[in-house]
């Protein structure tokens, strides 16, 4: 006990005064000099607050933690929406600057002025298209590449569209680079949807026009879903299903997401 004290005061004395340690090394045994060594290490770090590096173990648990706390304990209790929510690393298609704060219960910034919509959100959208094996999805507003890949588990095809081209370009390297291979990436304009691809069983639109875009309600299938929020001040998500009489809203949540750009001047919408 004396000398575990003895060497954790020395320590102390050292790394204020390391030109005493340096004056005394001679008289010191090689063993004593080890064990001085890491304790003074392990003040050092707790001085500076130093944190080990995430691990995998480190990501795969906040993983868990999210989708245990945040969608769980929010009524997302699809089980194909949770496993893929658990499934998909988030954190990697998050800017490293920001990569610690991606499994919060907010959206993160991915730069050019874009973010990832926050878990709940995402898994929510998710779940209400109630998407299935079969299922041919049209995303606009790829962003960081993330709702896509939770998509493409769920989906045969997903097909997304990114207005700002860096982030399509960066979105389809991440995508490949982790595997996805059924989601293919347009850098363009989300208005105009996907003429050649229709028509669609899904449409997810994560960024908000003023109204909905007609060319995207012309590319959905008859009975199929649509998520989009619209607005501009006040926003609101709409759940909308196809119908032969037009566009019938199921459900709505208010929701405040980053504006649909690129609006073409004859654009025209059917719900306000």
């Amino acid at each position: 006990m004396y000398h575990r004290l003895r060497w954790k005061l020395e320590a102390g004395v050292w790394r204020n005064n390391p030109s005493l340690f340096l004056t005394a090394l001679p008289y010191r045994s090689i063993s004593y000099v080890i064990a001085l060594y890491l304790v003074t290490l392990v003040f050092v770090a707790g001085c500076n607050g130093g944190e080990a590096p995430s691990g995998s173990a480190d990501w795969d648990a906040q993983r868990q933690r999210m989708v245990h706390e945040q969608l769980r304990g929010r009524n997302i209790d699809k089980p194909r929406v949770l496993d893929a929510m658990l499934a998909v690393p988030r954190h990697l298609f998050i800017p490293e600057s920001e990569r610690g704060r991606a499994y919060g219960d907010f959206p993160v910034a991915i730069g050019h002025g874009q973010t990832i919509s926050q878990p709940y959100i995402v898994a929510f959208m998710t779940q209400e298209l109630a998407v299935e094996p079969n299922h041919r999805v049209l995303e606009i507003g790829t962003g960081s590449g993330y709702q896509a890949a939770v998509l493409s588990l769920l989906a045969k095809e997903v097909y997304t569209i990114e207005i700002v081209t860096p982030l399509a370009e960066r979105a389809r390297e991440t995508l490949a680079k982790l595997g996805y291979r059924n989601v293919e990436v347009r850098a363009g304009n989300g208005y105009l949807g996907w003429p050649e691809k229709a028509p669609f069983d899904r449409i997810m639109v994560t960024a908000a026009p003023d109204e909905i875009p007609v060319p995207l309600i012309e590319q959905l299938k008859i009975g199929g879903l649509m998520a989009i929020p619209v607005g501009t001040d006040s926003q609101e998500l709409r759940i909308l299903r196809k119908t032969t009489a037009g566009m019938v809203t199921l459900r709505t949540l208010p929701v405040r997401f980053v504006p649909m750009t690129g609006k073409p001047p004859a654009a025209g919408g059917a719900a306000k």
